[in-house]
């Protein structure tokens, strides 16, 4: 495999300083978590520049992880650079900008931050310009690149729990910080089907939807997505952060996000539910095999796990579940009607 030439876009927590938050936590420890540490954990890339508007950030950056050079201005960096592959790290209102102007100017790979962007209207624009120019794509809902539900999702479709009938997120937060890693694990566990309709309930009152947009990122409190292969996804706020699937004849479900899975199956007469063995699994970073999935796209010219085109469908449950709440509860179908709602990040 070729050297990738890497380039960062915002030198912030996600993208340099996160490992030194979460080094010692029971259940996020494990890593390298930031972008700027995965790159230095994968051989196949040299990180070559980075940005911020920020001068001190980019300083510390260089700094730490031996980065050649630092610029103020994204578009000089990708201009003189030309880096293969961006990570497009900054505030979430500026990653349909700045990716739109990557796959415009000869990026070949962009690993971006989630939430993806801020309305479907934005997201839109952001698929046209990556598929235009073939530019590949990875979302940083990094629980889809780790071996724990990569392994759920491997066993349901092994048949270890019959056919799938649901997928629950028991998770609580807001919906761009946090429920769009939840969107996406119920659009990855579902097998990542295309979606029929969304309702959602919001902590939102209707003078927050002035002009079409919600200028705060509102808590989801409930949340229900119906999949085009007939499985449904709940959302349900509580605290914690788990996923559960169910199916015909078991279920299986992660605890403590991914420290280890309980699985179930029906067995005797009386048909009833028990625990059995679940199969080992590796606790690994997900930010690695994530790039290592981008460069495999890039060199092959396939599909990465978390293309844009799913990274959008995971967006556009978390904007429907709002846009549904706007409209009392209502069944929104998808594709999302209105497209320029847009919901902050806070």
């Amino acid at each position: 495999m070729n050297t990738f030439k890497v380039a960062i876009v915002g030198c912030g927590r996600m993208g340099t300083t996160i490992d030194d938050e979460v080094r010692e936590h029971p259940l996020y420890g494990r890593l390298p978590y930031s972008h700027a540490a995965c790159y230095a954990a994968v051989e196949e890339t040299e990180m070559v520049a980075c940005s911020d508007v920020i001068e001190e950030k980019v300083e510390r950056t260089k700094l730490r992880y031996g980065i050649p050079h630092g610029y103020s201005d994204y578009r000089e960096m990708i201009e003189k650079e030309k880096p293969d592959i961006v990570s497009v790290t900054t505030r979430p209102v500026n990653h349909a900008e700045v990716s739109i102007f990557c796959a415009e100017h000869g990026v070949k790979g962009i690993y971006c931050e989630k939430p993806l962007c801020c309305s479907m209207e934005e997201a839109d624009a952001m698929l046209e310009a990556c598929e235009k120019n073939n530019v590949k794509f990875n979302y940083g809902t990094n629980r889809r690149y780790q071996a724990c539900y990569t392994l759920v999702r491997q066993l349901v479709e092994e048949g270890e729990i019959g056919d799938l009938r649901s997928v629950i997120a028991y998770c609580h937060g807001s919906a761009q910080w946090s429920l769009t890693h939840a969107s996406d694990q119920l659009l990855y566990q579902s097998g990542d089907s295309e979606v029929e309709f969304v309702r959602g309930l919001a902590a939102l009152e209707e003078a927050d939807f002035a002009d079409n947009r919600v200028e705060k990122d509102p808590s989801i409190l409930d949340g229900y997505v119906k999949f085009s292969n007939g499985v449904t996804g709940h959302l349900v706020g509580v605290s914690g952060w788990d996923c559960e699937v169910v199916g015909s004849k078991g279920r299986i479900r992660t605890l403590n996000d991914s420290a280890s899975l309980r699985m179930q199956k029906r067995m005797g007469p009386a048909n009833q539910l028990c625990d059995v063995i679940a199969p080992v699994y590796r606790h690994e970073s997900g930010g690695v095999p994530c790039i290592q999935d981008l460069m495999d796209a890039i060199e092959n010219d396939t599909e990465t796990k978390g293309n844009l085109r799913l990274a959008c469908r995971s967006q556009e449950i978390v904007i429907g579940w709002v846009e549904s709440h706007r409209l009392g509860g209502r069944k929104v179908e998808l594709p999302l009607q209105n497209r320029s709602l847009y919901v902050s990040s806070g």
